[in-house]
């Protein structure tokens, strides 16, 4: 990246840059893309074999969607033990 490539961004950004500002970001911008560039040459077979080691970390074990009881069963046993109840719900104190 050059000096004119810099100002041309700066004008599609609608962004005012001295020449000394346009110099110091174009070593700036050349320091980011060079690290990308790196991060872009990363072999595939590296990353599968990064991917292969965490596959026990990573894979969820989730439990099979089952309905453990009928709805409402517990309600009336529930509703027993409460000290204050208004039709269906348990009555609390207000906290605010």
């Amino acid at each position: 990246m050059d000096k004119e490539k810099v100002l041309k961004m700066a004008i599609l950004a609608r962004i005012k840059l001295a020449d000394e500002e346009a110099e110091s970001l174009t070593g700036e911008f050349n320091t980011i893309l060079n690290y990308v560039g790196e991060v872009n040459n990363v072999s595939s077979n590296s990353l599968e074999k990064m991917q292969k080691k965490d596959t026990h970390i990573s894979a969820n074990k989730m439990r099979e969607d089952n309905n453990p009881h009928e709805s409402g069963l517990y309600t009336k046993k529930i509703l027993e033990e409460a000290p204050l109840k208004e039709g269906n719900y348990i009555k609390v104190k207000k906290i605010l």
